[in-house]
């Protein structure tokens, strides 16, 4: 059943709406959300096939399955990152204000829909610059009870953050701090479409789903993840201007020492710098746009991931 989280009145008689889609009822809920930011897109396939599945399988179901496709969907029309007119990036506005500015309004209305949800999974994409490897990252302080859960998502690894780098003005913070448990995915690039990604995320859905007796349908196998902490984690970072030219694939096995890619300078023909993996490990993000500057992050690996 299709229903309305929130409705704000716009300019020249229109409307901005939030919708969900609602499977199922009573029981344990599962909130699935997406489109915080309007440029990721990876979920929107996501929440497709989800929604597609329980219409098709209602038998199997035994819960509730609220599917959120578009939590800022000026953002996605646009295909702008945050709301547009607004500058305003919308998982910098959680938990929000009912009272205040649009995003504010919008946030508060959405928390309180998800919030009281057995589970909530959060699906975001890299954006234009970078692509990423299918993840699960999740608060330090809040691990012992999201791992167990992470795990069954079927994504190659799970990150554990350092509390002092997740901003409490997300989503999935705010609703965490509500006791929601809330696991946030990250995978692939912006403006972009994984097939290959979704279908992993659908299949770790049904089978979390399985795990918290929602489904009683078939459960494809899913992989173990590797769980690693920021303390294994290795940045590179590009120390001049140029074009990045990678060497080695994303996802790739890589040891230290190996050149990542180079940064060349098309005007002189110069090889500016040659990037070099300081680690052996797994390189889980790679630079997908080529024009970098001083400071540009151009990958992040995994360490001992070999």
């Amino acid at each position: 059943m299709i229903e309305e989280v929130v409705r704000v009145p716009l300019a020249v008689e229109e409307d901005l709406v939030i919708w969900k889609n609602r499977f199922g009822g009573g029981g344990k809920r599962l909130c699935v959300a997406t489109g915080t930011h309007g440029d990721e897109l990876e979920g929107q396939c996501v929440a497709w096939q989800l929604a597609r599945l329980l219409r098709e399988q209602p038998d199997k179901l035994n819960g509730t399955v609220d599917i959120y496709p578009a939590l800022n969907p000026l953002g996605i029309s646009t295909m702008t990152r945050g709301v547009p007119l607004y500058d305003m990036d919308m998982n910098r506005t959680f938990p929000g204000r009912e009272e205040g500015a649009l995003s504010e309004h919008l946030a508060a209305k959405i928390v309180e829909d998800m919030a009281g949800a057995d589970v909530c999974i959060d699906i975001h994409a890299s954006n234009i610059f970078l692509r990423e490897i299918p993840q699960v990252r999740v608060n330090e302080e809040t691990a012992e009870r999201l791992v167990p859960l992470a795990k069954y998502l079927n994504m190659d690894f799970v990150w554990i953050y350092a509390a002092a780098t997740v901003l409490e003005s997300t989503l999935a913070y705010s609703l965490n701090a509500l006791n929601t448990p809330t696991l946030v995915v990250e995978m692939g690039v912006g403006m972009r479409v994984t097939r290959t990604y979704g279908d992993r995320l659908l299949h770790g859905i049904l089978a979390l789903m399985a795990r918290l007796g929602m489904w009683k349908g078939s459960v494809p196998p899913v992989a173990s993840p590797i769980i690693s902490s920021d303390g294994h984690v290795s940045f590179v970072n590009a120390s001049c201007a140029g074009i990045f030219l990678p060497s080695q694939a994303h996802a790739a096995q890589v040891r230290e020492g190996q050149e990542l890619g180079l940064i060349v300078d098309p005007l002189t023909g110069d090889v500016k710098e040659r990037l070099i993996s300081p680690v052996s490990g797994l390189l889980f993000t790679l630079r997908e746009y080529p024009v970098v500057y001083e400071g540009s992050l151009v990958a992040r690996i995994l360490g001992g991931a070999l």
